[in-house]
């Protein structure tokens, strides 16, 4: 193994300097409404907004040089090594056969550079962040970052002797390409587009939007907005509707253009270990999947999707961070599913994707609707008891529960084979799950009073995924099913 350090691209300060200004927007914001706007009545007070910000802005660009000047790394004795740190100096050697996956990401900062951002993934990574994150190096180097960490598990010696560059400059590499990388996916135009228009990110945006308005909610004049709406109203409901129309409208819009966006170029690889994921226009994102670290296959119908013959492929993955949300990554986002299970098959030949299920008895329907619908009731008549009769509105959801909930009743199901369980159930979305039997962690059976009565009872499934574990839940099934299948976990003596 090379002894020899290298350095981050100087990029890695400024891009350091803009996520630190991420964290000082709300502050800032916040201080200058308190603070006042300054100038020649407020004295020397009215010019700490300006002050703070400006030495904030001064250490986040300090910091960011720091870091980027004492950050090194290197390989030795089969590991991946980094120390960074001025007053105190951190060290972390990470062994290269706990490496799991390297994950690439080259944003608006990276790109013009031909730099990447290296996220190390281990199998027992920390909660809330990678093992290790490279912020900028060129691609040569992480490919470099690779090829070692492939020679370390296959216990081979790298060739010494080559003429290694100076601390501050990249390291010249001669990278090996396989020759076996095969394209399982890659997603056309008019895919990306039926994505971007059934993604339902315009919940996402009101939330972003509620959010950022929650934190200024005693800065908002609440009364005034209320005038003015009620002034606004009086124009009439055509306006009115109108207005909502266009506000809804352009929500969508953007909606759209950032699931196309993020999505963009969306190509799924693979080689002789790993399932590549790279996607994205303005910032391109390289996720790597190795094999062996797939815990469970989920099949994802949303109604619009399903309605479409259309289905996400989502693959549960042991390790990550969840921060990162890497626990589970999206290996297709938008597929029809006869090509899905074309796809599966070649990837998993082993498995049978179109189960026949065993589906919930008719007994246990009233286990879907009976809670929900009483729920609904009794909420109902408090509103309409307090707020008539507009309360009375609330009781158009009734039916729409009951018919969803009779929906995930027709909906849930499994299918159990020798080395491999199949569950299939619904809360908005359909989702079918594939769990081989030695990657689930727990198998639980759960049964009431009243399910005990009907001869039913429900079936849960956890499997390894991320650090909170993936979960699974069949609602009253066949009692005789779920016994059965209770025997099948069981280990064989």
């Amino acid at each position: 193994m090379s002894e020899t350090r290298y350095k981050l691209h100087p990029v890695s300060a400024v891009i350091s300097f803009v996520k630190g200004l991420k964290d000082l927007i709300f502050p800032i914001v916040i201080l200058f409404f308190v603070g006042g706007s300054g100038g020649s009545d407020g004295g020397f007070f009215s010019y700490l907004p300006y002050i703070f910000t400006g030495l904030a802005l001064l250490l986040y660009l300090v910091s960011g040089l720091i870091k980027w000047w004492k950050f090194v790394y290197w390989f030795e004795d089969g590991e991946l090594r980094i120390e960074y740190g001025l007053f105190v100096k951190k060290k972390r050697y990470i062994p290269f056969e706990r490496i799991q996956s390297l994950d690439y990401t080259e944003s608006i900062f990276h790109r013009p550079f031909g730099l990447v951002k290296v996220k190390v993934e281990t199998a027992g990574g920390g909660i809330g962040e990678a093992e290790a994150e490279l912020t900028a190096i060129r691609l040569e180097a992480a490919e470099q970052i690779k090829q070692e960490m492939l020679a370390a598990k296959r216990q081979t010696v790298t060739v010494s002797g080559e003429e290694m560059v100076p601390e501050n400059e990249s390291p010249p590499i001669q990278v090996k390409v396989p020759t076996d990388t095969q394209v399982l996916y890659k997603m056309t135009t008019k895919d990306l587009w039926v994505l971007a228009i059934t993604s339902g990110g315009i919940g996402l945006i009101f939330s972003g939007a509620a959010f950022i308005l929650s934190q200024f909610s005693e800065f908002i004049p609440y009364e005034a907005i209320y005038d003015e709406v009620v002034q606004f109203l009086r124009f009439g409901v055509m306006i009115v509707a109108a207005v909502a129309f266009a506000v809804l409208l352009i929500t969508f819009l953007i909606s759209v253009g950032l699931t196309y966006l993020q999505n963009y170029g969306y190509t799924v690889t693979r080689d002789e270990r790993d399932i590549l994921i790279q996607r994205g226009l303005l910032e391109k994102k390289r996720t790597t999947i190795p094999m062996k670290r797939i815990q469970g296959i989920q099949l994802v119908e949303n109604p619009l999707r399903q309605l479409f013959g259309y289905v996400t492929i989502v693959i549960d993955s042991a390790g990550g961070s969840v921060k990162e949300k890497s626990e589970t990554v999206k290996l297709v986002p938008l597929l029809k599913k006869e090509k899905a299970v074309e796809l599966l098959t070649e990837l998993f030949p082993e498995w049978e994707w179109n189960p026949e299920f065993v589906r919930a008895p008719k007994r246990s329907k009233k286990f879907y609707y009976r809670i929900n619908t009483t729920s609904l009731l009794v909420v109902g008549a408090v509103l309409s008891y307090f707020f008539y009769p507009y309360g009375l509105l609330f009781f158009l959801l009734v039916p729409l529960s009951f018919a969803l909930d009779l929906w995930s009743h027709r909906s849930t199901g499994i299918a159990v084979y020798p080395s491999y369980a199949v569950m299939q159930y619904r809360f908005i979305s359909r989702k079918t799950v594939w769990l081989e039997k030695k990657r689930i962690q727990a198998q639980v059976q759960t049964q009431t009073f009243f399910e005990k009565r009907a001869d039913v009872a429900s079936l849960h499934a956890t499997i390894k995924s991320g650090a909170l574990g993936s979960h699974h839940s069949l609602k009253a099934m066949g009692a005789t099913v779920v016994n059965e299948t209770m025997q099948w976990f069981l280990p064989k003596r």
